[in-house]
């Protein structure tokens, strides 16, 4: 609950959740990068990832979640977060790739774990390429 926005939370931890934030700035947007350009693996458009990517994720209550949550959201062709419910309190957030299926199927779980282990697959042969270089 480090930083949690709510009354009781929000004081406790506020430090490490914005230095969570800062260091998680340019990971969040990698990770959105990779996911886009693995959509193909799972029928997804990297253009059509990346556009929602863009535009989508500054829209995401945290400064670095959306960015991986809506690249994931377009190369799925699925709506995801939106107004949902937590405990006893509504959250009214906007969906990220409003234009996506609304109902995620229990097929879209394996889609999404193939789409995560592609961009783990490709982070990984990254690193081996980059050690190999250095």
């Amino acid at each position: 609950m480090i930083g949690h926005r709510s009354e009781r939370h929000e004081m406790f931890g506020w430090a490490a959740a914005r230095l969570d934030d800062l260091v998680n700035l340019i990971p969040a947007r990698l990770t959105g990068l990779l996911l886009a350009l693995v959509a193909p693996i799972v029928g997804g458009s990297v253009a059509v990832s990346l556009k929602v990517m863009r535009r989508d994720a500054p829209t995401h209550r945290s400064p670095n979640a959306g960015w991986p949550e809506s690249a994931m959201a377009g190369a799925l062709g699925l709506a995801l977060a939106g107004p949902r419910r937590y405990a006893e309190q509504v959250v009214e957030d906007p969906f990220l790739n409003a234009e996506g299926r609304a109902g995620a199927v229990p097929d879209d779980i394996g889609r999404a774990l193939d789409l995560y282990f592609a961009a783990c697959v490709v982070e990984g042969a990254s690193y081996a390429a980059l050690a190999l270089v250095v």
